[in-house]
């Protein structure tokens, strides 16, 4: 499920793996928020409420990820406070959910998030 997701009014192309979550979240777009930051990772409560479906600590740059302790949609763009590495790891267990593209660098710069999340559309023509 390809999406996009706005940060600041900047475009990113990203892809909801095949994950219960993932459909409801999906479902439940378009979604717009207002973005915490915890060192490189942007978090938002979401109107999803499920449990982790396939628990992690295990990151890499550009995972997405829901959070069932806040309901959250995450976007991980570099180290976290919890990071022992140059992964980015959560506060907590969760699911990965897809996988945003893109230079993600750009938004190490960042001190507040504007999100918001809509399906993409794709057309083809014949």
């Amino acid at each position: 499920m390809k999406i996009n997701i706005f940060i600041n009014n900047q475009k990113f192309e990203a892809e909801l793996n095949d994950t219960k979550i993932a459909e409801e979240i999906y479902k439940v777009l378009p979604i717009e928020a207002e973005g915490n930051l915890w060192g490189n990772e942007i978090y938002f409560e979401i109107p999803v409420e499920m449990p982790n479906e396939k628990p992690t600590e295990e990151l890499k740059v550009g995972d997405l990820a829901y959070w069932p302790e806040g309901n959250s949609f995450c976007i991980f763009y570099g180290r976290t406070p919890a990071s022992t590495d140059g992964d980015p790891k959560p506060a907590s267990q969760v699911t990965i959910i897809g996988k945003i593209k893109g230079n993600l660098e750009e938004l190490i710069k960042i001190d507040e998030a504007e999100i918001k999340i809509t399906g993409s559309t794709l057309f083809f023509s014949s």
